[in-house]
């Protein structure tokens, strides 16, 4: 006799009418295709463990668009002209050019020891993007939108980026009290600098870029959003888009200047255009992107700068910009000189690739800074990955009890319809679970739907100590119970794996494995209550070893 039956909420409802709404509204440019882009990084150090995160952070909103059928382009690459690259390499007395390969070659390293799904890296230093500056260049001369001029200002060589009077600040140095002046927004020393250099017109885009932010939800989280308005408020001065060539070599020279070089920030910020065949004909229909991944500190050049420009030659704007904040080690910033900057490689090598990309993606911040720590990691190893996720399963996959996997599709239907009150408060979180983990991934909070994962796998394995499914599988008339029981637990452990694929996707590959879920019952439209299971013309049937998912770490 089944007690406190519940009814499932039926499609239609309020909540079934949520699921997939921001992501199709919000995200999503057209159905076809899906364009991330990472900020391509600069190759003046080796890459640390901030870089990982943001090639991450990408990653999985590649994935996640991949996940709802989209064609996805994921453009990275490295940012190689400027002055501070042209002194790294005289101070390392190497050619700049083999110098920037060094440092890009570790970069490329990186995405692949990430399992990172890049499908375009651009190195600043290739001819196509050579070729894509030179037209987007000559594109905006010839809206006159460009012009020579005297400029001064405070120049950090550190940011590549002049800075106006109301954006630096004297600080003394507490060990030798000596002042000097520093950017306000990046802590870098300035140097008052006066010269003749190309102009862009930035000052009359402030109202276009002003009324953008305020009809697209398009930067996020709000607190950047509101940083850029507040930048856009007092007004734009025009920007500063060339150095002389005397002061900087290492650089793609003006077309029919060659006295000047373009400015790195706009030379770096045309590789998006790049990717997509900017140089070489019609673009190839990814661009804008929809999705643009950056740290907090460039946040000015993706938010005003870039979209200004592309406004100046005429180009549609990126349809979000995703600007995630840092991370520090003990509540400190990381820094050489403190100690404790983190090599992500050696990460990677310590943890494993998805139990790092897990730990990043679930304690990084987007809003607020995350904090690294090796004990850190190796609790959400221990706690969730292995106690919740691969335990689950272990526990409920062990021959002993006998899961047949080929009666959860009548199993669902029956659960879906009616259950037992000792089942209903499980079954209605797994039938929410994939709304609250899409509303929080289409924002990009994978973190927060990380969260919402692994506390319904918590649920699902306190399920199973409540029913003890080892001691009704001794009881010959409790089989049917023990199936109801093993069908919670697995079900619960098939939709965390689905939508866990754009954080940890060669574990959530082997989980699904393991399952016997075919290849093609992973996408987002899978992750429904009682979705999966389907006949499929031959007995599923789970494959053994899901104990040793993850290994126990030294």
């Amino acid at each position: 006799m089944l007690r406190g039956i519940r009814l499932l909420n039926r499609p239609g409802s309020p909540l079934a009418r949520t699921i997939g709404r921001r992501f199709s509204t919000a995200t999503v440019r057209r159905r076809e295709t899906f364009y991330v882009t990472q900020p391509i990084f600069y190759v003046n150090s080796v890459p640390h463990i901030g870089h990982l995160y943001t090639i991450v952070l990408a990653d999985a909103v590649a994935r996640y668009a991949g996940l709802h059928g989209k064609s996805t382009k994921m453009s990275a690459g490295t940012d190689e002209h400027g002055l501070k690259i042209q002194q790294a390499a005289e101070r390392a007395h190497e050619d700049t050019l083999a110098f920037c390969t060094r440092y890009s070659d570790r970069f490329r390293d990186l995405m692949a020891a990430s399992n990172a799904s890049v499908t375009d890296f651009i190195r600043t230093t290739s001819p196509r993007h050579h070729r894509a500056v030179a037209m987007f260049w000559q594109q905006l001369v010839d809206r006159g939108l460009i012009y020579k001029g005297e400029h001064s200002g405070w120049y950090a060589v550190s940011d590549e980026a002049f800075y106006t009077n109301t954006q630096v600040e004297e600080r003394v140095d507490p060990a030798s009290g000596t002042r000097s002046m520093v950017a306000i927004e990046s802590g870098q020393p300035v140097e008052w600098v006066s010269e003749t250099n190309y102009k862009f017109r930035l000052s009359q885009f402030g109202d276009q870029l002003r009324q953008w932010i305020a009809d697209n939800p398009v930067i996020y989280p709000e607190i950047r959003r509101n940083e850029v308005l507040e930048w856009l408020r007092p007004g734009l001065s025009d920007l500063s888009v060339s150095r002389p060539r005397k002061r900087l070599q290492w650089g793609i020279p003006v077309p029919g200047d060659p006295e000047h070089t373009i400015y790195v920030w706009v030379d770096a910020l045309i590789n998006y255009l790049t990717v997509d065949g900017y140089a070489d004909g019609p673009l190839h229909g990814f661009f804008p992107p929809n999705v643009q991944v950056v740290g907090k500190d460039i946040v000015r050049f993706h938010a005003v700068y870039w979209p200004a420009l592309l406004m100046a030659a005429g180009l549609p704007l990126p349809k979000r910009i995703l600007a995630h904040a840092h991370w520090t080690m003990g509540g400190q910033k990381m820094s050489k000189s403190r100690g404790n900057v983190v090599d992500p490689f050696a990460a990677i090598d310590e943890f494993g690739r998805d139990p790092i990309r897990y730990f990043m993606i679930r304690n990084g911040g987007i809003a607020n800074d995350g904090d690294y720590s090796s004990d850190e990691v190796l609790v959400r190893y221990k706690k969730d990955l292995v106690g919740q996720l691969a335990n689950l399963a272990a526990r409920c996959l062990s021959e002993r009890l006998g899961a047949d996997l080929n009666e959860f599709a009548e199993i669902g239907r029956q659960q879906t319809a009616v259950a037992d009150e000792s089942d209903a408060t499980l079954r209605d979180l797994l039938v929410a679970l994939p709304a609250q983990v899409q509303a929080c991934y289409d924002q990009g909070e994978f973190g927060h739907g990380l969260a919402h994962i692994f506390e319904a796998l918590a649920a699902a394995n306190r399920h199973v100590t409540d029913n003890e499914p080892w001691t009704l599988v001794k009881r010959p008339e409790l089989q049917a119970r023990l199936q109801v029981v093993l069908f919670y637990s697995l079900e619960a452990v098939r939709l965390a794996a689905i939508m866990l694929q754009p954080v940890i996707p060669g574990k959530a590959a082997q989980l699904l494995d393991h399952l016997g879920v075919a290849a093609d019952e992973r996408q987002w439209s899978h992750a429904r209550f009682a979705a999966g299971w389907q006949p499929c013309g031959h007995r599923r049937e789970p494959i053994p070893g899901v104990a040793r998912l993850f290994p126990k770490l030294k």
